[in-house]
């Protein structure tokens, strides 16, 4: 355990002081005790160095923008204890941070896993949401649908226990830290920078994550050269919880057997453990529960498919009850005049890269106003709060409308806005 100054975080190292280090990163809102059940067999071979992210588990509350200041924290701790080389499993923000490591600091990485991670996670303004629940009403909302985002249904009813210590392991999270960390994850985007990633990777996911699933680990594995990939069934985001044992085999072979030195230009052979401590033989698996291998980059063929984009970024935007309820509703007469709304309204203008969500909303609020089209108000309010955009915001806007669009308009349009907003920012009971 450590006293923490700002620059660093706070820490914890389990197993032989004479090992080669691994760090394991945690997710958001988790804590370093996510990776408890890993550190029984990993220390068999490595000393494991654990940080809990700033205001998680108790650390203190130095809240850290990007994933970039959390990798030179996490630099500036280990450089305080000495250590100069290590390998590295990060979940999710903390997978991201391996890629900082990865990118900006490879003489440091000797191998590297990435664990429910992807190059870019989400949208921004999806994070933009989070915080705005979060500034209205604290963490208990994120807290108590944890479990949902976290473990397949399955699991979570079986295991109470570990779901009601999911819960409180948010709650007690601090509020400023965790929206720091929403921001930073909102700004995280290394798409373009993955071929530069030159450390032996393992990209593992499970194969039920709703949040990053396989298809933001096949587009790490298809950017990282020679990334391999590991698909855990029966898992959701936080795999390393949900099926340890698997998680745990495939972090053994993994840094077992690709442990690149300095200046080297492949992967080799971890250095043998320390006497006392024995390598850990892979065990025999006539049905492994997951298998590491080399994927194919699958090539798009032809321009983008504007519908299946626009139906993405409807879904985002406006909620998926609502999508699906208007889908339902069309008919031989209304089916076109729906799929020409989604391609062009929400495949062509609302996934523009000229403007974010956010100012989409605001003129698309002033524009409701102004046209008198407030039967369609309450719906994008409610976008716009999906959006990232605070009831404070949304109220300047709409005296901003009563200004140039009519007061009996605004009127009308607050008394609508108000009870969304009302309704959107209390939580349930």
């Amino acid at each position: 355990m450590s006293e923490t100054p700002m620059n660093t975080l706070q820490y914890r190292f389990d197993g032989p002081e004479d090992a080669p280090v691994l760090i394991l990163g945690p997710s958001l809102g988790t804590t370093w005790h996510m990776w408890d059940r890993q550190i029984p067999e990993l220390t068999k071979q490595w000393r494991i160095f654990r940080f809990d992210l700033p205001g998680h588990g108790g650390a203190p509350a130095y809240p850290a923008p990007s994933a970039g200041e959390l990798a030179a924290r996490l630099l500036a701790t280990l450089d305080a204890v000495g250590v100069q080389r290590f390998g590295y499993a990060g979940c999710a923000l903390g997978g991201a941070v391996g890629l900082e490591l990865a990118l900006r600091h490879p003489e440091r990485l000797a191998s590297l896993a990435l664990v429910a991670a992807s190059p870019r996670f989400g949208t921004p303004d999806e994070f933009r949401q989070r915080g705005v629940v979060v500034r209205t009403n604290g963490l208990d909302p994120i807290a108590r649908t944890s479990p949902e985002r976290w473990f397949t249904g399955g699991f979570a009813a079986a295991q109470p226990a570990i779901t009601e210590w999911a819960v409180q392991m948010v709650r007690t999270t601090d509020p400023g830290c965790y929206i720091a960390a929403c921001e930073a994850l909102a700004a995280f985007d290394v798409r373009a920078e993955l071929g530069r990633v030159g450390v032996p990777t393992l990209v593992l996911v499970g194969s039920d994550d709703q949040v990053t699933g396989p298809a933001e680990a096949r587009t790490l594995v298809a950017g990282i050269p020679d990334a391999r990939l590991a698909v855990v069934p029966g898992a959701s985001h936080l795999v390393p919880v949900e099926q340890p044992a698997a998680v745990t085999d495939l972090l053994v072979r993994h840094f077992s057997t690709a442990w690149q030195r300095p200046h080297d230009t492949g992967p080799t052979a971890l250095p043998a453990a320390p006497t006392g401590h024995p390598a850990v033989a892979a065990p025999p698996q006539p049905v492994p529960v997951a298998e590491i291998a080399p994927v194919v980059p699958e090539q798009p063929l032809g321009p983008p498919d504007r519908y299946q984009s626009g139906l993405k970024v409807r879904r985002e935007v406006l909620g998926d009850a609502h999508v699906d309820e208007e889908l339902a509703r069309a008919d031989e007469f209304s089916g076109d005049f729906q799929e020409f709304t989604t391609r062009y309204a929400w495949g062509e203008i609302w996934d523009r890269p000229g403007l974010d969500r956010r100012t989409r909303s605001c003129v698309t609020l002033t524009a409701l106003v102004a046209g008198g089209h407030l039967e369609d108000l309450a719906l994008h309010v409610r976008a716009a709060l999906r959006n990232g955009l605070t009831p404070h915001e949304i109220r300047e806007v709409l005296l901003q409308a009563a200004v140039y669009c009519g007061v009996p308009a605004a009127s009308r349009a607050f008394r609508i806005a108000q009870q969304v907003v009302r309704e959107e920012t209390t939580p349930a009971g």
